[in-house]
């Protein structure tokens, strides 16, 4: 429809249809929705890559520095060796948006430095919470809005807008098939609807 309503060329069509399905799938990237495990990376490449990481550091520091910087070195190396037993899947969503928030500050892009954010808050709250709120809503808003105007193209921001509203929408106690409803008006109500 949003294709049709900006007489979008095919390919743009083709883009604002993947937009709209990758938007209507970003309210279950929350802590205990089943979408953040599947979109991350697996917690055993991040520690094994962090371990390596810190034996190349090792070597490195024992080999190359001075005194004080070769114990830095080494203590960092085994730091980041320790550190990364502590890696579990659930962290990864954390992970990840601290690294989309670095490419946006890096390529200074706005919508990725809120997409980061995004995915930050995203692994703090609750599932059917804030992310299935209008606070929500209002936040991914901005996400497509600067994504629009990053890349020139309209109907972006309707075609995400649309994809995430219709997430919400399915998710509503309307449908018998939800036990569970959505807490659209969070903070100010945390009743389900």
């Amino acid at each position: 429809m949003i294709a049709n309503r900006f007489d979008s060329e095919p390919s743009v069509t083709l883009l604002l249809v993947g937009l709209g399905a990758v938007s209507g799938l970003m309210p279950d990237l929350d802590i205990d929705g089943k979408l953040r495990n599947k979109i991350t990376l697996s917690h055993k490449v991040i520690q094994a890559a962090a371990q390596l990481i810190g034996i190349l550091l090792i070597i490195y520091s024992f080999y190359e520095e001075n005194n004080m910087e070769r114990w830095m070195g080494i203590g960092i190396g085994f730091g980041m060796m320790a550190l990364s037993a502590f890696i579990k899947q659930k962290h990864m969503l954390i992970i990840s948006g601290v690294g989309v928030l670095a490419g946006g500050f890096s390529l200074q892009e706005n919508w990725l430095l809120l997409l980061g954010i995004y995915l930050l808050i995203a692994s703090l709250v609750s599932h059917r919470s804030y992310t299935h709120s209008i606070l929500g809503i209002v936040f991914f808003g901005f996400i497509a809005f600067h994504l629009e105007r990053s890349i020139g193209i309209e109907g972006v921001y309707y075609a995400c807008l649309a994809g995430y509203i219709s997430h919400l929408v399915a998710d509503m106690k309307l449908f018998p098939f939800n036990k569970r409803g959505i807490k659209l008006f969070l903070p100010l109500s945390s009743k389900e609807i």
